[in-house]
């Protein structure tokens, strides 16, 4: 003998059963009310859940050509483990990481050839220029800081980044809500209408950034981005010549986990942004499938820039493209004190003020 099927309130998620009276299915706990043939077809979508289907086609990068990279160099950090490559004349005295010393350890060998890289069209005049700028208009920077800030060192990076471009398919089901109020004389009415919505459909990505560096944190790299790919050429040893670049730790297949949730937050955003006119909306269930998903392997350059404070090691990333900075900052813990009282102290008056006018309205 075959279950009987239970059937969910969509309102309230209580067990709903008909109700002979009206010849519908009725909520016991809501007294919300369904017909038959609705409360089948919610529960048949509610059944047809579908699962993420992500894969990716992975053979990005190429073979170094012979004698192409002869003129490579890896350095590697004693201390934090990175490893760098640069040309035969760059001088890499400290790690563009951490800031600690690095050692050059030989011929460079074993990566795969980018793709593609955009070169860096910033320089390190404007990498200063930009730290500078970053510290105005911060209250609680200490003084001494802005002041006597020396920058210790500055290096031209090229981060490798795999770009995984893919056609998304989705299908999301919603649970929104459409609520009217009005009133008479003597009561207040409140009518709450649900909605099952869904929405499906196909949204195209095109090289999105996933970085390869362990040692590059995602949302330091996320946070200069946008890089734009207009400005890519194809990948010559050339463009390295002063510069450094980072050997990629990072693989492909490692950063296909990183690339499915930045399409999926996007695709679920994109299909959200068209569910309008509800009072509320709260997605339920939904899949993302991929096809055609593929990546390229690039070198997108930044500026990293690390200064000393109080003992403590600070560390800025600036988009060698577009310029945009970010990074952390000290806090002057006297001026936030005085910042905080004095804002207790606003909004105390703020309060008192408003307790006064109250009184004063009660005599007159």
């Amino acid at each position: 003998m075959s279950a009987l099927q239970e059937y969910k309130c969509p309102c309230c998620g209580g067990a709903i059963a008909f109700d002979s009276g009206t010849q519908k299915m009725k909520c016991p706990f809501c007294d919300t009310e369904f017909e038959v043939e609705t409360l089948e077809a919610y529960a048949g979508e509610q059944a047809s859940g579908r699962e993420d289907e992500m894969n990716w086609e992975t053979a990005a990068g190429g073979a170094w050509q012979e004698g192409e990279a002869e003129g490579l160099r890896t350095y590697v950090c004693q201390s934090c483990g990175g490893e760098i490559v640069g040309d035969e004349n760059t001088a890499a005295a400290s790690c563009p990481f951490c800031g600690n010393p690095v050692v050059m350890t030989g011929q460079f060998s074993g990566a795969l050839k980018p793709d593609y890289i955009i070169p860096f069209k910033m320089d390190k005049k404007a990498a200063k220029e930009a730290l500078q700028k970053h510290y105005g208009g911060k209250r609680l920077l200490p003084k001494v800081f802005r002041d006597q800030n020396h920058i210790d060192e500055i290096k031209g990076i090229y981060v490798p980044f795999w770009l995984f471009d893919a056609e998304a398919e989705a299908n999301i089901r919603y649970k929104a809500t459409s609520v009217r109020t009005w009133s008479d004389s003597s009561y207040q009415y409140k009518e709450t209408s649900y909605y099952l919505v869904t929405r499906g459909g196909e949204i195209g990505f095109e090289r999105v950034p996933v970085d390869g560096s362990s040692k590059m944190p995602d949302d330091l790299m996320e946070s200069i981005e946008p890089f734009l790919f207009s400005d890519a050429v194809d990948f010559k040893t050339a463009y390295l010549a002063g510069y450094l670049a980072d050997k990629y730790d990072v693989d492909e297949e490692q950063s296909i986990e990183r690339a499915n949730a930045r399409i999926k937050q996007s695709t679920e955003k994109a299909f959200a942004d068209t569910v309008r006119n509800y009072t509320s909306v709260v997605p339920e269930a939904g899949s993302v499938k991929l096809r055609g998903g593929k990546a390229a392997y690039a070198l997108y350059p930044v500026w990293m820039l690390n200064t000393t404070w109080n003992g403590k090691n600070y560390t800025f990333a600036m988009n060698g493209q577009t310029g945009k900075l970010v990074g952390d900052l000290p806090v002057d813990k006297g001026a936030a004190r005085k910042w905080t009282l004095g804002l207790t102290a606003l909004c105390s008056a703020a309060a008192y003020g408003i307790i006064w006018l109250l009184h004063l309205a009660r005599i007159l």
